[in-house]
């Protein structure tokens, strides 16, 4: 899997999604901090990658375009903030969520659950 990280999380979560053996990039490497959230979600759909992000914005977009890339995965409020915590919680549960996330999904990590929704939202 294939991830870019928006700039509304820490540039350690890719950090260390990579020391995990993933392929992961955050905005601020590619330079694209200061863009709009549709080029950066064009970016991700244009390179395949898994976006994750505490922006949810995106899933406006998702709902807007009506398509089934890029899955999307969204810390929300009440979740834990500390980029460390939120990869032990992307590693934890990236091998239930793999299937899903490769055939267009938004993942939503909320404080006590997982919420899945299929693409695209219709």
């Amino acid at each position: 899997m294939k991830f870019l990280i928006d700039n509304a999380l820490s540039p350690l979560v890719a950090q260390a999604l990579r020391k995990a053996g993933f392929d992961a990039l955050h905005v601020r490497e590619i330079g694209l901090q200061a863009e709009d959230d549709a080029v950066v979600f064009e970016k991700a759909a244009a390179q395949g990658r898994i976006l994750v992000s505490a922006d949810t914005d995106f899933g406006t977009i998702l709902a807007l375009r009506e398509h089934s890339e890029p899955s999307v995965i969204l810390f929300r409020r009440g979740t834990e903030r500390r980029p460390q915590e939120q990869v032990r919680l992307l590693l934890m549960n990236l091998p239930h969520l793999h299937s899903v996330l490769e055939g267009g999904a938004i993942v939503v990590f909320d404080q006590n659950r997982i919420r899945v929704r299929s693409l695209p939202i219709s």
